[in-house]
């Protein structure tokens, strides 16, 4: 069973460094709204981002198993917040946008790439939020 891990160290404020196991290492910081910093990585920011980029891995895993002619995929992903009675928050819900190109041999497909990696992504099925789609899909000749 694959083991992940990350690293991080407090560097003053509300500040730190995260270090991640496979090497990335980035400066960190709370939203600007809980006396965070601009420009840094949030924790929000990094679970909205984790769940799209696993997303698309798995849909470009999908595409191959089935063949689809891709052109070009890209996603907009969407972490919305809800504030709880006892002043808490938890992420509700995530919309991801994907708009896939593909060519028009494989337009039948994408559909079932989209379900699987929604299916197999270990990230969508580690969370509590919604996870909705709203993909855009376009084909060429």
């Amino acid at each position: 069973m694959p083991v992940y891990n990350a690293k991080v160290v407090w560097t003053s404020g509300h500040d730190g460094e995260l270090t991640c196991g496979n090497g990335p290492r980035m400066n960190f910081s709370a939203p600007p709204s809980l006396q965070g910093r601009h420009g840094v990585m949030t924790p929000e920011d990094a679970f909205v981002a984790a769940l799209n980029m696993c997303f698309q891995l798995m849909f470009i895993w999908a595409a191959e198993r089935l063949k689809i002619q891709l052109v070009s995929y890209q996603c907009e992903a969407e972490g919305h917040v809800v504030d709880l009675l006892d002043r808490t928050s938890i992420f509700e819900r995530v919309v991801l946008r994907p708009t896939v190109r593909v060519k028009a041999s494989s337009l039948r497909q994408v559909g079932k790439a989209l379900e699987w990696a929604r299916k197999y992504s270990l990230i969508a099925n580690s969370i509590n939020a919604s996870i909705l789609m709203e993909p855009k899909i376009e084909s060429e000749p």
